[in-house]
């Protein structure tokens, strides 16, 4: 998209533009509340247990949410490298006080933070790691392998890309069907419209390459577990 290396931590660090992006919040969480709380079930623990999941590129906190929702002695870790979105997630995280904190981390910068935890019992992404080019989503999968306990999981909820045009097109036809007003909105975005979009789409590649990025970097049961036109959930876990 010809845009330059830092954009998404432009577009991300900017308060108007993160207001912009929580003020379609409710919109947002109708189309993913679902997938999160799905999400939240694949995870390997009993109703009652106390685990700490590591939520990474957090935003404001949805995904955690629905962890924390459904498992009520679970604790999260929410690391986000723009403080305009963290300080826009405080205010939603406030009903879970005292089960939750904010760490800051950029994942597109690699390495892991003092402030993270070494060992998760769980690590989780949502809507996030499709901002990262190639190489940088697979270093990231093996840092998240090298910090997970035996028997941690990973589970990312994301969009990928179609490689067949063909596919492409019924996904884009679905989505327009069940949003009526997408297709016209794609034709009048506004500037601030257009740079997150061109954003959002520009390192989203195909499943399979994600996939195999994950088996490279150790994990097991790597799989799809859900999956919705171009929105999927996939991970695996650290046996040892």
């Amino acid at each position: 998209m010809n845009q330059p290396a830092d954009s998404n931590a432009a577009i991300w660090q900017s308060e108007d533009i993160v207001k912009s992006w929580a003020a379609e919040a409710g919109t947002r969480e109708q189309v993913h509340a679902g997938p999160r709380q799905f999400l939240a079930s694949l995870l390997p623990f009993g109703d009652q247990d106390s685990f700490t999941v590591l939520d990474l590129g957090a935003g404001t906190g949805a995904a955690s949410r629905a962890v924390l929702d459904r498992y009520p002695r679970a604790t999260a870790i929410l690391a986000d490298f723009s403080a305009a979105m963290r300080g826009a997630g405080e205010p939603e995280m406030a009903p879970y006080s005292g089960r939750y904190r904010y760490a800051e981390y950029d994942m597109t910068a690699g390495g892991w933070p003092a402030d993270l935890p070494g060992g998760p019992d769980a690590v989780i992404s949502s809507l996030c790691v499709h901002h990262l080019p190639d190489d940088r989503k697979q270093a990231l999968f093996g840092e998240i392998f090298a910090h997970l306990v035996p028997g941690g999981w990973y589970l990312n909820y994301d969009p990928v890309r179609a490689d067949d045009p063909v596919v492409a097109a019924v996904w884009e036809r679905v989505a327009d069907r069940a949003d009526p007003a997408a297709a016209a909105r794609r034709q009048h975005y506004t500037p601030e419209e257009q740079a997150r979009w061109d954003n959002h789409v520009r390192y989203i590649i195909p499943l399979p390459q994600q996939l195999g990025y994950l088996r490279a970097a150790g994990f097991d049961g790597v799989d799809v577990y859900w999956k919705r036109l171009e929105y999927v959930i996939y991970g695996g876990c650290r046996s040892s």
